[in-house]
């Protein structure tokens, strides 16, 4: 139907970018860094060496993020950082990729356009755009299809996308602004309010890997923060415990938890009742945060599990949907078509 043109589902994320090619699983997973010359514009490094500059660059060279909250905030560089990892992924020699690429839920017509018109910029054949809950069902083998419901939370770098999905569409849905990057912001905002700490989002970020948790631990745990003294301005070292991260995370949980289960009191009754059976499916980066489906369980009474690979759901799903398409409603590009 496509030619030989490679089908690549994208997952376009605030913090992470994964590719999964059909035939061969997922092929690249960068954060979603691009370090760029601001001077001649040129890109020096995307993905993880790019992230390694951040906080770290001479002045005439800019680490930046092109995508916030899950849509293109900077259109010159997002395109150069998928044209950059399209050569990778494809080469050069095989046909323009047909590429579907993962949205928020509630993203705008014009953000759904910026998303697209950046992948076919940077060399896709044809972009396809689909709601990232939607893509994570399929990649997490969930029944999108079938006429039971299922209830899908993706929590992205810059996004949480909950849905419930049935009949291969989005019943009903809500979609936070909100999502990993959030949660290394209020460590960083807790650390410097109550400790005088000054640490950066890397650092944030590599504690809450190490210590976070949404749930109290079975042992708690404690790690070194390096940073500087906001009232002497040197260097300054100390212990923090995760029961004070997991205090600090709460200012972003919280939320999250409270629309899931607002979504679920405005989920219809016979679809309820099948997600009171199969329960709620986590993807996305902070489904990995300790003990987190115990916090939605606890405050849903639904059974709560993460995905087999949440990390790359999203990416997988995308690629799926290119077999499953068929039988899945045409998506919301039919409401406006890209000039040609």
């Amino acid at each position: 139907m496509f030619g030989i043109a490679p089908g690549l589902g994208i997952d376009l994320g605030t913090s992470n970018i994964a590719i999964y090619m059909r035939g061969r699983g997922i092929v690249l997973r960068e954060p979603c860094v691009v370090a760029v010359n601001k001077e001649t514009g040129e890109v020096l490094a995307v993905g993880e060496d790019a992230r390694q500059m951040l906080g770290r660059t001479p002045a005439n060279v800019l680490a930046s993020r092109p995508l916030h909250d899950g849509v293109v905030a900077d259109f010159t560089v997002a395109h150069k950082m998928l044209s950059y990892l399209f050569a990778k992924v494809c080469g050069r020699r095989l046909a323009k990729p047909l590429a579907v690429v993962s949205v928020p839920s509630d993203a705008t017509s014009v953000e759904r356009r910026a998303v697209l018109e950046a992948a076919t910029a940077a060399g896709a054949k044809r972009a396809i755009p689909l709601e990232g809950c939607v893509a994570a069902a399929i990649g997490a083998g969930l029944p999108v299809t079938g006429a039971t419901g299922s209830m899908m939370v993706t929590i992205g770098g810059g996004v949480t996308d909950i849905a419930v999905i049935s009949l291969g569409g989005i019943v009903v849905s809500d979609c936070l602004r909100l999502g990993g990057e959030k949660m290394d912001e209020v460590l960083v905002r807790h650390l410097r309010r109550a400790h005088n700490l000054m640490i950066g989002e890397r650092s944030a970020e590599e504690l809450k890997i190490a210590i976070g948790s949404a749930w109290p631990l079975d042992e708690e745990r404690e790690m070194a923060v390096r940073g500087r003294d906001m009232v002497t301005g040197l260097p300054k070292t100390m212990q923090i415990n995760s029961a004070e991260v997991r205090e600090a995370l709460s200012e972003a949980v919280g939320p999250i938890v409270d629309r899931i289960r607002a979504l679920l009191e405005n989920t219809p009754p016979e679809l309820a009742a099948d997600i009171i059976d199969r329960g709620i499916t986590l993807a996305g980066g902070g489904a990995l945060l300790r003990g987190i489906d115990q916090r939605i369980a606890h405050h849903t009474q639904v059974p709560v599990r993460v995905a087999e690979d949440p990390m790359s759901c999203v990416a997988i799903g995308a690629g799926q949907y290119l077999d499953v398409m068929k039988s899945l409603p045409k998506p919301r590009e039919t409401t406006w078509r890209m000039e040609a």
